[in-house]
């Protein structure tokens, strides 16, 4: 592959990625430019690109940050391995979503019909609807639905505050650099197992079904406002 070098700007604009997302995964060793000007700008090679490609189909498949570094630097790892494996995860939502569209199309159709349902409304519905629908079994969403009606919406809401509660403990933990091993941290650790087993009733499967669908919906995570260095963070700490 050659092409003229890219600026981190011309690669975040081209590619939908923040310019500080790229400067993290230099900063972790992940992509680091090849060149840099005399006055110290970074310069993308198209292998620079080809290596942001990878790491974006593996985070796709579920991959922390940290064993995307493993993959791609160990010696003998093919590009096409990842390709492979993202072609394969992808015709699985495909087939997920041909059937989600079908439900989603009867939905709908009655909510359109409810004077008091608003076009927004309707959107929030379905893209929550798409998101969840996409990770979850329909065996595990009924689990989902018996354990949401048992514990009732007002102990719902409580458990939201206390995700962002502890959300903004751990941005603090990070800031102030404390070991993600720390004992504060741990102690978050702790506050946060407790509203995941509250949540997928230690069920390992329903578990695994959130971490994918956290890793790889930004909006899951942009709505507490969970940059890159956040949620890797929060990772070595539940690690």
């Amino acid at each position: 592959m050659h092409s003229a070098p890219l600026k981190v700007g011309d690669l975040a604009r081209q590619t939908g990625l923040s310019v500080r997302t790229l400067h993290y995964y230099e900063e972790i060793g992940l992509l680091s430019p090849s060149h840099r000007t005399a006055s110290g700008h970074r310069m993308y090679s198209a292998g620079d690109v080809a290596r942001l490609q990878q790491i974006k189909s593996l985070r796709e498949l579920g991959f922390s940050l940290e064993q995307i570094t493993a993959c791609l630097d160990k010696p003998g790892f093919s590009p096409l391995q990842t390709i492979e494996l993202h072609l394969s995860r992808l015709r699985e939502q495909i087939a997920l979503e041909q059937r989600l569209c079908a439900r989603l199309e009867g939905l709908a159709h009655v909510l359109r019909a409810g004077e008091d349902v608003s076009v927004e409304q309707l959107l929030q519905t379905i893209e929550v609807m798409t998101m969840i629908e996409k990770y979850y079994t329909p065996e595990q969403l009924a689990e989902l639905k018996q354990r949401a009606e048992a514990i009732g919406p007002e102990k719902m809401r409580e458990a939201e505050s206390a995700w962002k509660t502890i959300y903004d403990d751990m941005r603090a933990e990070m800031q102030n650099g404390s070991d993600p091993k720390s004992e504060p941290v741990q102690q978050i650790v702790k506050r946060m197992r407790v509203l995941i087993d509250a949540f997928t009733g230690k069920n390992p499967e329903i578990e695994r079904s959130l971490n994918r669908m956290r890793q790889q919906e930004p909006a899951m995570r942009d709505q507490h406002g969970m940059d890159p260095e956040l949620h890797e963070f929060i990772g070595k700490a539940m690690r």
